[in-house]
């Protein structure tokens, strides 16, 4: 599924505009992506818990040339399931 197609689903159940199904899902995207930045969890139940995990700086090696590199630290997002949704995908 991708958003398009999530839009549908929304404008089904909604039965507003295509348009107004559109800015709901990129509603609730922006609000997940916001509270990531500031470093918060979010949770939504049934579905599991969006989350921000600091990875830290490393040496890697360029396939192409075998030279090392050094990674910086940084910051990635993180999804762990809900066991319902766990449940419902078995």
């Amino acid at each position: 599924m991708n958003k398009v197609e999530l839009v549908e689903a929304v404008h089904a159940v909604l039965q507003g505009t295509k348009v107004q199904s559109e800015q709901v899902i990129d509603t609730v995207i922006e609000a997940i992506v916001k509270s990531l930045k500031k470093g918060e969890e979010v949770s939504i139940a049934g579905l599991g818990i969006f989350s921000v995990k600091p990875r830290a700086a490393r040496m890697a090696r360029n396939p192409k040339t075998g030279e090392q590199v050094k990674v910086p630290a940084t910051k990635v997002p993180k999804f762990r399931a809900a066991k319902a949704l766990k449940d419902a995908v078995k």
